[in-house]
């Protein structure tokens, strides 16, 4: 049984990142949960639009990421988190991924917001 919520209807916004990710601070991802299934949809600061799409096991998600980034270049990729529910009920994903279209992996952190339109 999971201890995080669902993730349906949730914004998260990028916290850290490692290696060569573009997901930062200004990023923001809008989550939707059904059956096991997760999707998003995101952009901000360098992707100027994104989505992912994939599994959710328990607390740990595994999917597959496509963006196009603010220069125009398009990259995808894959990403494993592990969910983690905070003191004050938000949700916070740690993240580890790699590049597919090109050379790359890192880590990173996503966490929930409120009150972000």
């Amino acid at each position: 049984m999971s201890s995080a919520p669902s993730l349906d209807g949730r914004r998260f916004a990028g916290v850290s990142n490692s290696g060569d990710g573009e997901v930062g601070q200004a990023t923001v991802f809008d989550h939707h949960e059904s059956d096991g299934l997760v999707r998003a949809e995101y952009s901000g600061g360098a992707v100027r639009l994104g989505r992912l799409a994939g599994v959710r096991d328990g607390d740990v998600l595994r999917f597959r990421y496509v963006h196009v980034s603010a220069d125009g270049t398009s990259g995808s990729g894959r990403c494993e988190a592990r969910l983690e529910v905070l003191d004050d009920g938000r949700v916070r994903s740690h993240e580890t991924w790699a590049w597919e279209s090109r050379p790359g992996t890192g880590e990173s952190v996503v966490e929930e917001v409120t009150g972000r339109t």
